[in-house]
């Protein structure tokens, strides 16, 4: 059986177990029959418009303040703030956010994430070059939507 990231519960700091818990609630609670897919309360309460994506955000940034408090390096913290806010912002678009929410499970990452950190030592450091590739991403993903959005006006406009 693949190791998860539910095990092995000596290797994150005292006190963190409720994170563990609390992770899994959202995550992997539960498995669909006859199958190994496994899901938790997040993309359930997703279902719910508006609601559920401000919660499960919520909870969500309430288990990165927990782990960060418990020594987590300044690049995890950054790592981690990007999961929540990738499936925050792909889960809130209606349908397709659901369907992400129930394979993007970003307190899963967020454990696996602090797990590397305290047993392989991953993730040290800064996170300044994880937000300067990230701004940079995010600047080329806003020209290309705005080259798409000026090529569409000038489409719509030559009907007229």
């Amino acid at each position: 059986m693949p190791e998860t990231p539910y095990q092995n519960d000596n290797v994150l700091p005292k006190g963190t177990g409720w994170i563990k818990s609390v992770s899994y609630l959202l995550d992997e609670q539960f498995r669909l029959p006859g199958t190994k897919f496994r899901f938790g309360l997040d993309p359930v309460m997703n279902l719910i418009p508006g609601i559920g994506d401000i919660s499960g955000f919520i909870i969500s940034g309430g288990l990165l303040l927990a782990m960060a408090k418990k020594g987590a390096s300044n690049k995890i913290v950054v790592l981690m703030c990007l999961n929540i806010l990738l499936d925050a912002t792909i889960g809130a678009i209606p349908i397709i956010g659901q369907i992400f929410d129930f394979f993007f499970k970003s307190n899963t990452r967020n454990l696996k994430l602090m797990r590397e950190h305290y047993i392989e030592g991953k993730h040290q450091g800064s996170g300044k070059n994880v937000i300067i590739i990230t701004v940079i991403i995010l600047i080329i993903l806003l020209a290309i939507l705005v080259f798409t959005m000026v090529k569409l006006a000038q489409w719509i406009f030559s009907w007229f």
